[in-house]
């Protein structure tokens, strides 16, 4: 059996500390067995190596969240990533054909798809394999996993099924589904034993790539990787699942939810204060969660968030807060925050003048270790100012060593790269006509390849 993980996102749900590159998944306020604040996608990976399934288990993602997710998960994982993004059903088969052509995945292997960041107890990965079972002993073409309903939610899809499942058959046969329902639908549904949609399903890896040759697409990755700007912008639930012959769901009796919105992601925060600031008493079931410098002072409001980052500042009834996603929908501001294989940057300030030139500032921080690839920009200036730690240099081919206090002045089109020989921090002031992300070319990441390019 292989698991594929989906990581997707725009980031608008959980506006301000998600945005396009650290979607929800990518957030570190639940706290682990330690104490420590983790992710969700960092505690679904623990789970996986919990339930043995970790080894077995790919990420499928877009080009803008993988140095996100080596800085979270490491760089020894196994990545599939999207060209660009469609929808989950051109991941998916983006995936299988990966599965299919670069790992040599057996036809006939169990190929289980489900969302990265479910709030789930280990239970929930253990019953995964019940998922080969139904399709091993059944004509099933996909089996699905679906939750018991502990409430007649309207912010769920369901699976109604054709009948009860009993002890002597751990399945049932889907009649048919219905998304998010308004609350009496709901209560009639779950009179008839429908579960909620948990959006996991599972998959023989033959019979997705039977749909991929019907539909005359490419089985081969290489060859997928230069079609897939032409693939639908669908998913997988309507192009494969509701056109499926059988569809079997297995129920799942465990906790499980979907922390999408500000109001149900609380309920799982322990504290009620993340960062700097006061909630004074009075102040019932409010979180303030704080990644700015400054305190964040909250005094006699109940049942509010209040979430504070470099992208901007929300304060909301919670009740309210599942509206931030259409309120910011037409929002195109450029993320002010961002984790990456090495570190992490924080913009501190942005000036345009009226002559067009701009004036970037960012706050970088390399951990001990690790290494900037080696690369130039065409559109803009840098300097860098060391304010802590020490670091290995290295600009147009010359190697040198900088510590607190050093200015670094790289002009456009100079190659450069620095490695932290302890965790180091710089204040970086881009000047030029257009600063965007993109302006970036990448000559060399790992650090032994980028000293053999040095001359001195």
């Amino acid at each position: 059996m292989k698991i594929v993980l989906l990581s997707g996102g725009s980031g608008k749900r959980l506006w301000p500390l998600s945005n396009d590159s650290r979607s929800k998944q990518f957030l570190k306020i639940l706290k682990n067995g330690d104490g420590k604040l983790e992710s969700m996608i960092q505690r679904v990976w623990g789970q996986l190596e919990e339930a043995d399934l970790q080894n077995h288990a790919y990420v499928a993602t877009s080009k803008s969240q993988v140095e996100m997710i080596y800085s979270q998960l490491g760089s020894d994982i196994n990545l599939i990533v999207e060209p660009e993004r469609r929808d989950t059903f051109p991941a998916i088969a983006l995936a299988a054909t990966y599965l299919y052509s670069i790992e040599s995945v057996n036809l006939n292997e169990t190929i289980v798809v489900m969302p990265v960041d479910p709030y789930v107890e280990i239970s929930f990965f253990q019953a995964l394999k019940r998922l080969e079972h139904v399709l091993d002993h059944s004509d099933a073409d996909l089996a699905l996993m679906g939750v018991r309903p502990t409430y007649p939610s309207e912010k769920y899809g369901y699976i109604i099924p054709k009948e009860e499942a009993g002890d002597d058959r751990p399945f049932v046969d889907v009649h048919s589904f219905r998304e998010k329902p308004v609350k009496e639908e709901a209560e009639a549904m779950i009179r008839q034993s429908a579960l909620w949609n948990c959006g996991v399903f599972a998959f023989k890896l033959d019979f997705l790539i039977t749909i991929l040759i019907a539909n005359e697409l490419p089985i081969q990755y290489e060859e997928m990787l230069k079609r897939y700007d032409k693939l639908p912008k669908i998913s997988f639930d309507y192009e494969v699942v509701e056109r499926a012959n059988r569809v079997a769901a297995v129920q799942y009796d465990g906790p499980w939810k979907d922390l999408g919105t500000w109001n149900t992601l609380t309920e799982e925060i322990e504290t009620p204060l993340i960062g700097k600031g006061i909630i004074t008493e009075g102040s019932l079931n409010t979180h303030v969660i704080n990644e700015l410098d400054i305190p964040i002072t909250l005094m006699g409001l109940s049942d509010v968030i209040v979430a504070a980052s470099p992208d901007g500042i929300l304060v909301a009834d919670k009740a309210a807060s599942p509206q931030i996603k259409e309120v910011m929908k037409h929002s195109d501001q450029r993320p002010m925050y961002e984790e990456r294989r090495w570190g992490r940057y924080r913009v501190l300030d942005y000036m345009r003048f009226p002559d067009g030139r701009e004036v970037l500032t960012k706050r970088i921080f390399i951990t001990s270790g690790k290494n900037l690839s080696y690369q130039y920009h065409s559109l803009r200036d840098e300097v860098w100012t060391v304010v802590a730690g020490n670091g290995d240099m290295i600009l147009n081919e010359h190697r040198f060593s900088v510590k607190v206090g050093d200015v670094i002045s790289i002009p456009k089109e100079n190659k450069h790269s620095l490695r932290a020989e302890t965790d180091i921090e710089i204040i970086e002031v881009q000047t030029g006509s257009q600063l965007i992300e993109e302006d970036i070319v990448r000559l060399e990441l790992d650090w032994s390849e980028i000293v053999q390019l040095c001359r001195v």
